[in-house]
């Protein structure tokens, strides 16, 4: 089944009671017993719940896995996922990632005994220098967030099945339309689904897929213990966005690319990021793993300024100031105030996110209407 297909029947099948095409919102805490112990499958909603379990089935099928996990939000995903170390355990994770995830990495797991080294890794052989016995996690993030960074999954893998530690990858900015992780190697590939995935900016979710029973049964006991679980009017929301991602993603990159290149020889503007350009670097590694390249733009004007950047966001009006992304509406945002402030300034500010940087989430409007509204936002 092709993945067109897959987003629409992936992992589905009408609902055993009445036929239902759409599985139906089970809203219920528990469960009927004719004994103890005697059920049909399902005890606790905590536990289990037919509508997330369809939504479960339809991540392990877009993303080529055989086990999906929702959750509550994108980082209770990743609470999961540390939750598999213990004290003196090692990461090694891509130094230009969402400030959310920095934040859970230092300011939550650091203080349990977990180290964190932060990476540069367009260049994959520069994990190697970090490794050791206590290495037991790689974390990557690509396109990276905001700088639209590209990092080699599959060579990645490679160094983390060479030393026998875990590959994780966080596949929010592509979405399982532009690449799929577990087929180049990677272990756990992670989803903040209140993106892309949900596409409609109603709803808070977190995603993993693997395609290892052993692990899956890890993850599964973590999601019921620590209990980060997704409610069904949730979970039939994603269920709903996954059936349009393809055509949604479409037009995402379709006007991606359309505003990457006006910005690119606007007079006032000075750099832009996006891994389409043939500049950019490891455009190459992106048109192997990729699809296309995507709705994420960062870019920064040549008045090179807080206020600059602050003046430019201001006056935007069919794009909204907001946080998020990957939503049918165009949001623009100021990372170094809005996503990335957890992240120290001389932190942020190496990486290249800089008080002047602007990153846009593109939508599924009309391109003359968005490229209008940069325009005069600009002028």
């Amino acid at each position: 089944m092709k993945f067109n297909t897959k987003t629409i029947h992936g992992g589905q099948q009408p609902d055993k009671a009445y036929g239902a095409v759409m599985p139906p919102i089970y809203q219920t805490s528990t469960y009927a017993q004719s004994t103890p112990g005697g059920h049909k499958g399902y005890e606790y909603s905590r536990t289990h719940n037919p509508t997330r379990n369809a939504l479960e089935n339809a991540f392990a099928s877009i993303e080529n896995g055989t086990h999906g996990l929702a959750f509550g939000s994108g980082l209770a995903a990743i609470d999961a996922i540390l939750k598999l170390l213990q004290p003196g355990d090692e990461v090694i994770s891509t130094n230009d990632l969402y400030g959310g995830t920095y934040r859970i990495f230092k300011k939550i797991f650091e203080g349990f005994g977990i180290k964190f080294h932060f990476v540069g890794m367009e260049n994959t052989s520069a994990i190697e220098h970090y490794i050791n016995e206590n290495t037991k996690l790689i974390w990557v993030e690509t396109p990276t967030n905001p700088m639209m960074n590209i990092i080699d999954i599959k060579a990645a893998s490679l160094v983390a099945k060479k030393h026998h530690i875990l590959l994780a990858v966080d596949n929010t900015f592509a979405t399982p339309y532009l690449q799929q992780p577990l087929d180049l190697g990677a272990d756990i590939v992670m989803h903040s689904a209140t993106k892309y995935i949900g596409g409609h900016s109603d709803l808070v979710m977190g995603a993993l897929i693997v395609k290892n029973e052993q692990l899956a049964k890890k993850l599964y006991f973590i999601q019921n213990a620590s209990g980060a679980i997704c409610g069904p009017q949730d979970s039939f929301l994603a269920l709903r966005g996954i059936k349009t991602l393809h055509v949604r993603m479409q037009r995402h990159c379709e006007n991606g690319k359309a505003i990457a290149h006006f910005l690119k020889t606007h007079p006032k503007v000075d750099k832009v990021y996006w891994p389409g350009f043939e500049d950019h670097p490891n455009h190459h590694i992106a048109k192997k793993q990729m699809n296309d390249f995507g709705g994420m733009i960062s870019f920064s004007t040549k008045e090179d300024s807080y206020e600059g950047a602050i003046k430019v966001i201001e006056r935007l009006k069919v794009f909204t100031l907001a946080e998020s992304l990957g939503g049918v509406e165009s949001l623009a945002g100021h990372p170094a105030s809005m996503t990335h402030a957890s992240i120290p300034k001389a932190a942020r500010e190496k990486i290249g996110v800089t008080d002047s940087l602007i990153r846009l989430s593109v939508g599924i409007e009309d391109i003359d209407d968005l490229i209008a509204d940069i325009t005069q936002a600009l002028t």
